[in-house]
């Protein structure tokens, strides 16, 4: 019985196959679900190949070629887990120094916990602000503009953007579990630490909230004012020099 299924198939597929093309079939135990197999293959060889066939030039590599497109199937393993949370991640932290268009340096101010945009003069530069810059990756990467956390040097204070009424405003916040801003998810309230660096030049850059887009960190017109959020068409800075300190 197995002797003449092979006969038999054996003379069904010599028929079918293209011409410079033969095929032998092993004296491997034969099952109905092979058979079934061997049958769609040679089906889907039929319908048409990117390969030609003469018998000069056939050689391995093109049967090759012919099984990998016409017989060979991709199977798509899904695995049922739950995806990771999505969430800004720190990736780095440098120091800097930040001045606004106009020159002037950071101050701050303790009494009102406040930055203040000063042009300092000769021997007052002891006064001026250094920030640590945290790095994000974002969930969605961008291209344009890189998520960064942005705290006082030497103290737990840090930037941070929430509504006070409805405006959204500069505020300096103590973080005292800075482990806390490793991982922010974006619907935490910690995303109101972050804002979005978007650069335009060399060190030359802007400093918009993630929390309100279209709100930006800005300094007044005038010398000694403060530091505060502002929209895109108001009169004040918005970009900043920020030097990377060595």
């Amino acid at each position: 019985m197995e002797s003449e299924m092979k006969c038999n198939l054996s003379e069904m597929w010599s028929s079918k196959m293209p011409k410079g093309l033969d095929l032998e079939i092993s004296h491997h135990p034969m099952t109905m679900r092979r058979v079934a197999n061997l049958i769609i293959a040679m089906e889907r060889l039929k319908a048409g190949t990117s390969e030609s066939v003469l018998s000069t030039e056939f050689r391995d590599e093109n049967l090759l070629n012919i099984m990998m497109e016409n017989i060979v199937e991709e199977h798509i393993v899904l695995e049922l887990s739950s995806a990771p949370p999505v969430q800004f991640s720190r990736t780095g932290e440098y120091q800097c120094s930040v001045t606004d268009s106009q020159k002037r340096s950071l101050v701050l101010v303790e009494n009102s916990m406040e930055l203040h945009a000063v042009m300092l003069q000769g021997g007052s530069d002891n006064r001026k602000v250094h920030l640590n810059m945290s790095t994000y990756v974002h969930p969605s990467p961008s291209t344009e503009a890189r998520p960064v956390a942005l705290g006082i040097k030497d103290t737990n204070l840090y930037l941070s953007c929430h509504k006070k009424g409805d405006v959204p405003t500069l505020h300096l916040e103590a973080v005292e579990d800075k482990s806390s801003l490793l991982r922010i998810s974006p619907e935490s309230e910690m995303v109101q630490f972050l804002f979005y660096k978007r650069d335009s030049g060399l060190n030359i850059s802007t400093l918009m909230s993630a929390s309100f887009p279209d709100w930006y960190i800005s300094t007044a017109e005038h010398d000694n004012k403060p530091v505060e959020m502002c929209m895109e068409s108001a009169k004040r800075y918005r970009t900043f020099n920020i030097q990377r300190q060595s």
